[in-house]
């Protein structure tokens, strides 16, 4: 999620397409076809046990598109190529799940018990000139800033076809968070002290500096049980942060980040806590010279090689960035996708933005598969 302190974040909003790869359809909102299913409750979903390390060989990349505002899903079987489930078309309309009739910012994870959270940003940020809503904002820009918004969106799975579904307003949940102008770019981490989902995301005040705080869901992923606290302090005043990604990695967690400073838009922190404690490294981590957001590192299986993926925005068009990392501190470019000399593909779809990949199953791979062929 970008904000508005930076000019090459300015400059990324008017990106909408990315690099494209030979017959890629660029689909609207309308005429999506089949959808995921939403359920009032997980009662007749059978828990399933969660898979072993060697059984996850497979790829789920979630992500969303400025021309719809509405979640994608898109599958791998090697890490390299990536094909959406659904054609290149939402896979949940964005008109049918958010307030503000869009969403971003899409996250997935598996918990312990097996089952999937998906989170996502309530936010449209073209709602008024596509006609669905009369102001710019929700709230005053003058009040409230670029992008306000006041809810996430949360939803549960325990097969990737039924799901969930809460709106959760967090601006009426505590008195700390009534005058929230921004609830971006949620994701949701297992913190096995608390013995609950953390889920951390972007926030800001009013008119003031973005920066990240976490809280905890409860055991329905419907709703947040405590108020936010911070996650993580830029050293700078006045500097935003937004955007964070948390993995862990032995008996550390690493915090991926960006920063609204120079140079470059991703860094890392490391610490010994969950939620809280990250040091602070000014090093940049990505290669790019434009405008980057919305890191996400994900393991290839197997090894012990991870990728960060990151959102390109200031590229024009577009385009999902990659890096590879065996140690955290020295990353290698992969390029973009469907770039030249880049090993990363998309066979039928294009401009994802902000998104995140899980390790699945070749058998959850094909059954999501399965459940779009007959769209």
């Amino acid at each position: 999620m970008k904000a508005k302190v930076v000019g090459l974040v300015a400059a990324g909003l008017t990106a909408f397409c990315a690099l494209a790869a030979p017959g890629m359809a660029q689909p609207g909102d309308a005429g999506s076809g089949k959808q995921l299913e939403i359920v009032p409750n997980l009662a007749a979903e059978k828990a399933l046990p969660v898979p072993s390390d060697r059984a996850l060989t497979a790829y789920l990349l979630v992500y969303f598109r400025d021309e719809t505002h509405s979640l994608h899903i898109a599958v791998s079987r090697d890490g390299y190529t990536f094909t959406d489930v659904n054609g290149g078309k939402p896979v949940l309309k964005g008109r049918n799940i958010a307030e503000q009739k869009g969403i971003r910012d899409p996250h997935i994870m598996r918990g312990p018990d097996g089952a999937f959270y998906l989170s996502m940003t309530d936010l449209h940020i073209y709602a008024q000139r596509e006609g669905l809503r009369e102001t710019e904002w929700e709230r005053p820009k003058e009040t409230h800033g670029w992008g306000n918004n006041r809810s996430l969106i949360f939803m549960k799975s325990r097969d990737l076809i039924h799901w969930t579904h809460a709106i959760v307003h967090v601006d009426k949940l505590f008195p700390e968070t009534a005058n929230l102008s921004a609830a971006w770019a949620p994701e949701t981490i297992y913190d096995p002290k608390a013995r609950k989902m953390m889920v951390y995301y972007t926030t800001r005040d009013g008119t003031g500096t973005e920066h990240m705080v976490y809280s905890y869901a409860d055991n329905a992923f419907t709703t947040l049980t405590r108020p936010p606290r911070p996650l993580f302090t830029y050293p700078k005043a006045n500097v935003g942060s937004i955007d964070g990604d948390i993995t862990r990695i032995g008996d550390k967690f690493h915090l991926f980040y960006v920063a609204h400073d120079r140079p470059g838009h991703l860094r890392q922190a490391i610490s010994d806590k969950i939620n809280g404690e990250y040091a602070f490294d000014p090093t940049p981590v990505d290669p790019e010279t434009v405008g980057t957001e919305a890191p996400n590192l994900w393991r290839r299986a197997g090894t012990g090689t991870y990728v960060l993926m990151y959102d390109v925005f200031g590229a024009k068009p577009n385009n999902m960035g990659f890096s590879e990392t065996t140690d955290f501190k020295h990353f290698r470019n992969l390029g973009r996708f469907n770039e030249p000399g880049s090993p990363m593909k998309t066979t039928n779809f294009s401009g994802p933005k902000h998104g995140a990949v899980m390790p699945i199953t070749t058998s959850e791979a094909a059954r999501l598969e399965a459940y779009f062929a007959n769209r």
